[in-house]
Formats: C-alpha cells, structure tokens, sequence
C-alpha cells in the first residue's frame, strides 16, 4: 500500500511540526488498511478529527455562524461518492462513502446527507468548533437579515475572484486556514482510491458549496490515476483540476510531472494558488502547489 496525504495549499502554518505530526499519523493510517478504499478513508479521518485543518472538526465558519462539511470519494472504476452542506458531521468522508456504496447516487446534500449519516450509523450533532475558529468568530458582529444582508456582510472578508476570475485579497476579515482542505490518494495491485474532505471556506456565504465535493475538481479517480486538489475553490472548480492532473496522466505523464503541469496551467488561467497529489497507475507519487506552502506526507508498507 502507498499512501499520500496532504493538509491544505495555503500559507506557511505557524506550527508546522504539529501539523505534520498528524499528517504523518493520517498516512500511517492509511497505509494499514486492506485496500486503498479503506485506507483513503482512514487516512482522512485522521485529520477531520484534528482541529489543525480545515475539515470537521475546526471547519471553516460560514456567514450564519454554522461549520458545515463537504466530502468526496472515488475509486479507479470511477465509483464516485459525495456529501455537502452538512452541520454537524465530522466525518464528512464516511457519508460521502455512504452515498457511493449504500445509495444509486453520486451526491447527496445538506439535511438529507446528514439524515443519510445518521441511517448508517455515522456520527451527527457533533461540535465541530475549535478554540480558534469560536475566538475569530467572536471577535465579529455577525449579521442578521437574509441573504442580501449576509452578502453585504461578507463582501470585504471573502476571498474572491475578479472578472478575469483571479482570486484577490479580502479586506478585513481572513483566515490562514482558508484552504487547509485535507485529501488522501492510494495505492495497491493496480487500484486507486482518492478522497477529499473540507471545511469551506472562512465567512462563505452560507449554504456555499466549493469544489471539494465535485468530481473532476476537488477529486477525482480513473484507472490512470487518483488526485486530491485543495485551494481556490471556485477556481479549481472553473478549471476541473483533478481531471486534468489525471488528464495529463492519461497522455502519458507520470503522476509528479503530471502534478507540476497542471498546477502551472492553474496559475496561468486563474492567477490563483492550489495544490495537488497524485498516485499513477505505476505507483509513481506526485505532489505540486503554488501557493506558499502545502503539507503533505507520504507512507508505504
């Protein structure tokens, strides 16, 4: 079994070896399951349940003030799974299994995911706050009103995109932990799984659903390949970029150069910083970013 994680495509962390402590934890995880389906889940439960990174449990704060989940899974015969929008959920992974192997669906959203969650006995109604994220929410003046107000309110603290689709800075209000989306590829006797799990992203407007979920985007797995992205959401979202890593796989790069092209094709399009990991057919592990920094660990058996 060979696995690789990673922890979000963002800025350099403050305490970078805690963080890594736990990706290395995620990996070791991962590579001990029977089969790469297993283990991309093991893997990435590991790391929804640490408050270091932005899924589950210390989850991006949405513009109504509730931390909501998203998740996607797929294996190399392109069995897909997918959850979204779901307040309570820490393992937002093991619903979108859930959806891939117990239901004829590829995505399931909102109420109806968790009430799925709670039908194959995974954990719902969990407080998925840290300390960070109730001290920076409580610092602001949170707005009440409808949709038109929220947006008003999140103008300035939202990341968000120009005409041309480059990300620009948000005044005000940010978080460092904006594109700390965790992800996990792996690989054994020629079968892939791959799977993404997030947070969102910090003030979105509530009910925002960002690419983590979508397959081709946040995630995405075929025989030539598994790839887990993380970044600018709406960007990955715009250019399909796990698709295209596995695209440039399919043409006959290896997964690491396969990773690197894609991430400079991403920059020049977008002007917007992501990362992405990948595991080829042949077991060849790529990783790739643009933004300041991503960690990521790598394990084998």
């Amino acid at each position: 079994m060979q696995v690789i994680v990673h922890g979000g495509a963002g800025g350099r962390p403050d305490e970078p070896e805690p963080r890594q402590a736990v990706l290395d934890d995620a990996a070791d995880a991962g590579v001990s399951a029977d089969e790469p389906l297993d283990a991309v889940e093991a893997a990435v439960t590991v790391l929804e349940s640490s408050p270091r990174f932005n899924a589950g449990v210390g989850g991006a704060v949405q513009s109504d003030g509730v931390v909501r989940t998203d998740a996607g899974i797929m294996t190399d015969d392109r069995a897909i799974g997918a959850a979204c929008s779901m307040p309570g959920v820490e393992h937002a992974v093991s619903v979108a299994r859930a959806v891939m192997e117990e239901t004829p669906h590829g995505f399931v959203s909102g109420d109806h995911a968790v009430a799925l969650a709670e039908a194959f006995e995974i954990e719902t109604g969990m407080d998925l706050w840290s300390e960070r994220t109730r001290e920076k929410w409580n610092e602001l003046d949170a707005p009440d009103g409808d949709a038109r107000a929220h947006l008003a309110w999140i103008r300035d603290r939202y990341g968000r995109s120009d005409p041309d689709g480059r990300e620009t800075d948000a005044a005000g209000v940010g978080d460092e932990h904006d594109h700390d989306t965790v992800g996990a590829v792996a690989f054994e006797d020629g079968q892939l799984a791959a799977a993404t799990s997030t947070g969102g992203r910090w003030l979105a407007l509530a009910g925002r659903v960002g690419d983590v979920p979508q397959v081709g985007s946040g995630f995405y797995c075929g025989p030539a390949a598994g790839v887990s992205a993380t970044g600018a959401g709406e960007d990955i979202a715009r250019v399909t970029l796990s698709r295209r890593v596995s695209r440039h796989v399919e043409r006959g790069l290896d997964a690491d150069a396969a990773t690197s092209l894609a991430i400079d094709e991403f920059g020049e399009l977008t002007g917007s910083s992501a990362g992405v990991i990948a595991i080829d057919a042949n077991g060849t592990v790529g990783s790739a970013y643009n933004s300041e920094g991503m960690q990521s660990a790598v394990a084998r058996d």
